[in-house]
């Protein structure tokens, strides 16, 4: 083969360090990871079918790879693993992962939490993994992903995962548990805006925006600066109505955040969603913070943008991936597969030629060593 399909990985991974000791290293470390790399992305999800696959097509990877003493066995991929440091493997990940990233001025950065529901060992006092993960729905890609620590929640992970990823003129939207203040003031001085969700975290602010809106739709917003847009979605015998107001008048924002704690807030906004499925009729509300001006479509954009980190990315993962039934648990394992999930996927959506669904890419990439090979070099 004329050119290595793995040299960008090979080279963003290179300073992982090995945790095994010298003398029991029988295959490389990145053999290992390219070895797992390309066996998830061929609908493998366990150290057996890793193994296995990689050993069916040993012919094929040593195109690429040296092999020396052929392909690990299940026990030394899960040992690896196990032990490999998860913040260097993070970081090398996000490295990778703003080499393939295109530059979009206000491009929308998605972060939400997933709870790897199988990851626990209850026997040994230890709780379900939870992930903080940013997507970046524009660009088909997972730029980042880190552990929630112990005993702690999302609040404290967002702000660390936040902190190593370029947002530079990026619109970042998070769910209630990440609206906080010091969530808000560390996104501005990155360069970046927000758009939050409000919630009854914040009790007496949601309060005071919901009311806000109650009595401003009764006069109609009158003489308030504010903005309208509208969906209407019709599809498999639902109907779906979505309207979405702004207000961004200054006085009003001052009323609201009297202390002026909530960095460069520009407008406060709703949702209201109205659902008719078979004559059923069900309606939700919801409200945020903005640091943007307030115009309605763009404010009804980044909404509709964090609704893809839960199709495009959670639920693939469970459904494709099967992310939730993994019972890969030891060490630190269930974070590291968890990295390479996302590593996989990234590749996964950037292959451009075969419109299929990620199952059919995963499959067709299990049965072709060609289109296996495409998948590795769309980057």
């Amino acid at each position: 083969m004329e050119s290595n399909p793995v040299k960008n990985l090979q080279e963003c991974f290179s300073t992982l360090t090995d945790p095994r000791k010298e003398r029991a290293r029988r295959h490389e470390l990145l053999d290992i990871l390219i070895l797992a790399v390309c066996a998830i992305i061929c609908d493998c999800n366990s150290w057996v079918d890793i193994a296995e696959f990689c050993r069916v097509r040993l012919d094929w990877f040593r195109s690429f790879l040296h092999l020396p003493n052929g392909i690990p066995s299940h026990d030394t991929f899960g040992r690896v693993f196990a032990r490999l440091n998860p913040l260097e493997f993070e970081q090398c990940f996000i490295l990778w992962a703003e080499g393939l990233r295109e530059a979009l001025g206000g491009e929308y950065v998605n972060i939400d939490g997933k709870t790897l529901c199988c990851s626990h060992d209850y026997a040994k006092g230890k709780n379900p993994i939870q992930m903080v993960s940013a997507w970046a729905g524009a660009n088909n890609l997972v730029l980042g992903q880190l552990k929630v620590e112990g005993d702690s929640n999302e609040i404290t992970a967002i702000p660390a995962l936040l902190k190593i990823i370029s947002l530079k003129d990026c619109i970042v939207t998070i769910d209630a548990i990440g609206t906080q203040k010091e969530i808000a003031a560390q996104i501005r001085s990155q360069g970046a805006d927000y758009v939050l969700a409000l919630k009854t975290n914040q009790g007496l602010l949601h309060e005071a925006v919901a009311y806000s809106f109650q009595e401003e739709r009764k006069i109609n917003f009158k003489g308030i600066v504010h903005d309208h847009y509208q969906t209407v979605e019709k599809n498999h015998g639902r109907l779906e109505t979505r309207q979405y107001w702004t207000i961004s008048d200054p006085d009003y924002l001052k009323y609201l955040d009297t202390k002026g704690e909530w960095e460069d807030l520009k407008s406060i906004g709703m949702v209201e969603s109205e659902r008719i499925i078979r004559g059923e009729v069900s309606r939700e509300t919801r409200y945020y913070l903005s640091s943007r001006s307030g115009e309605a479509k763009e404010f009804a954009q980044a909404v509709r943008s964090h609704w893809g980190i839960e199709n495009s990315l959670h639920w693939v993962l469970d459904v494709d991936f099967r992310e939730d039934d993994s019972r890969v648990r030891q060490g630190y394992a269930a974070e590291n597969m968890a990295v390479l999930r996302r590593l996989a996927l990234n590749l996964i959506k950037r292959e451009p030629t075969f419109r299929k669904s990620v199952k059919g890419r995963r499959l067709a990439a299990s049965w072709s060593g060609e289109y296996l090979l495409r998948v590795l070099t769309s980057i």
